[in-house]
């Protein structure tokens, strides 16, 4: 702390100051006495004097090394500096002081006249580049407003930027500015709100694989009045009949694909046998790509799909109905962070409809649903992808029928055996990618049913088209016509206001006038004047 009094003045300052004064000050007798106040008057002017408090009015930027001439509004005659190691002040006159930073910080300086009126008062601010780091971000970022202030070794800088990535860049760009011992504090914000949207992808691949081999035999021995048959597999060949004393076969085909029949006079039996051969490969594959712009900040959603109803029993006898959604959901939360970055609460769902597990309540066969879920929070950047679920899963069934006993046989088993043999394998990937979006114009956008026509009876019959015309083309889009003369306008046009009634003036004499006579024009086929017309 330092008070400093100004009084080594010049004489030529002080007379300069005696000359401002006004002359009956200067002329006013000096006999030594106060006058003196009335008892009353006396106390009530010390209850009056109560003490003040002087803030600083204004913030001073100083920066390390580099000063500031501040002109005042009035001479001065002291000048106070709460911590000199911060900032000190050099007098040039009564009027001017020369305000100059030392080291970061910041402290008070103020200035008083003689008779003890405050002239000056501030807060003075120094740091390291000061001045130059507003500078060197309006060149390097001149589409931001951006604010840097610097305090106790810690830069912060506020205003708002276009994107977030203008964020991150601001901060590293002062850092470099300033070195890495000094602390970069962001609070810049994007000066339009922030839109993500979202990409999900459901890739799944599902393969089969069966193959089935049963023997199905079938004997009768017709030989005596007592009949003997056998039969093994898991279904009948066929019939073994006597018709007028003739032996017929009826062949029975299998569920599989392929069947082998034998039929015969074995050892004095019909013998009736069938070979079932059947293999299946079957492969399916899902592609699922829904996408959802949202505010960020805000939950996005969508269905694409639809409800079943579940009926469910109620009292007395009644039935309520209840609907569960399936088909293709998306939901999630977006939040841009400073960096640039977006955190995602997502929740992605894909169901289809499953009769292989359908149920029956009070005569309504109400089917199951096969649902892929996943629900997780992660954080990533514009354009970049993550797997948040995947799934892979890998099924064997092997399965043998046989006849007790005789089935066990090393080689004549295999006729009282059938085998089935079942691999089922299942891939699962659920992607997400986010994107930082912005609004376009309604011309850019397009749409898969652009330039689509109905066809006429001519090209339906005919020609056997489902499109008329010629696909590709654009549809009809809004267009607006400026009328000629006149700008156009923005906004919604004001209502116009009926204007007052002016005040009653009194009357005045007028002079007659003649009526203006009526212009014709004498060219024919001249333009009409806008408006009605009787000519």
């Amino acid at each position: 702390m330092a008070l400093r009094p100004f009084l080594a003045a010049p004489l030529a300052t002080l007379a300069l100051i005696g000359s401002a004064l006004p002359a009956p000050l200067l002329a006013a007798p000096q006999t030594g006495r106060a006058p003196r106040l009335p008892a009353g008057r006396a106390q009530a002017a010390v209850a009056d004097a109560a003490p003040t408090v002087t803030s600083p009015t204004s913030i001073l930027e100083v920066a390390t090394g580099r000063g500031r001439l501040v002109t005042l509004s009035a001479p001065m005659t002291d000048v106070f500096v709460a911590d000199d190691t911060i900032a000190d002040v050099q007098v040039r006159s009564p009027t001017q002081i020369y305000i100059f930073g030392k080291k970061t910080g910041e402290t008070t300086i103020s200035a008083t006249a003689k008779n003890g009126r405050t002239v000056f008062s501030t807060i003075v601010r120094v740091g390291t580049n000061f001045d130059s780091i507003g500078q060197m971000l309006k060149v390097a970022m001149p589409e931001a407003n951006i604010t840097s202030t610097t305090m106790n070794g810690v830069v912060l800088l506020t205003g708002t930027v276009a994107s977030p990535d203008d964020v991150n860049q601001a901060e590293q760009l002062v850092t470099a500015f300033v070195g890495k011992d000094v602390r970069v504090l962001t609070r810049l914000k994007t000066a339009v709100p922030l839109q993500v949207n979202l990409q999900v992808r459901f890739a799944e691949v599902s393969r089969n694989y069966l193959k089935e081999i049963g023997f199905n035999n079938k004997t009768r021995d017709a030989t005596s009045g007592f009949l003997f048959g056998l039969s093994t597999g898991t279904r009948s060949p066929g019939d073994i009949a006597t018709t007028n004393g003739v032996t017929t076969y009826n062949f029975t085909k299998g569920p599989q694909n392929g069947t082998l029949a034998f039929a015969g006079h074995l050892l004095g039996l019909d013998v009736l046998s069938a070979l079932d051969l059947g293999e299946r490969i079957g492969q399916v594959t899902t592609l699922t790509n829904p996408n959802v712009t949202a505010l960020s900040g805000q939950t996005g959603s969508m269905l694409a799909g639809g409800e079943i109803p579940i009926p469910l029993a109620g009292g007395l006898g009644t039935v309520s109905v209840e609907y569960k959604q399936y088909g293709v959901s998306l939901s999630y939360t977006p939040t841009v962070l400073s960096d640039g970055r977006i955190s995602l609460h997502v929740k992605p769902e894909v169901s289809q409809l499953d009769y292989s597990n359908a149920v029956t309540i009070g005569g309504t066969r109400v089917p199951g649903l096969t649902t892929r879920r996943a629900e997780t929070t992660v954080e990533l950047g514009s354009g970049q992808s993550f797997m948040i679920a995947g799934l892979m899963q890998n099924n064997h069934n092997n399965s043998i029928d046989k006849t007790p006993g005789v089935g066990d046989l090393p080689v004549l088993g295999a006729l009282f055996r059938s085998n089935g043999f079942q691999r089922n394998e299942t891939e699962l990937v659920v992607v997400i990618t986010p994107y930082l979006v912005k609004p376009v114009n309604d011309g850019d956008i397009k749409l898969p049913t652009d330039g689509y026509t109905a066809p006429d009876d001519a090209e339906r019959v005919l020609l056997g088209q489902l499109v008329g015309g010629k696909g590709g083309g654009e549809r009809p889009k809004p267009t607006m016509i400026t009328p000629a003369g006149a700008a156009p306008t923005l906004g919604v046009t004001a209502p116009a206001n009926v204007p007052a009634t002016p005040p009653a003036q009194p009357p005045q004499a007028v002079a007659p006038q003649p009526p203006a006579p009526i212009a014709q024009s004498k060219k024919k086929g001249a333009a009409p004047a806008p408006g009605f017309s009787l000519n």
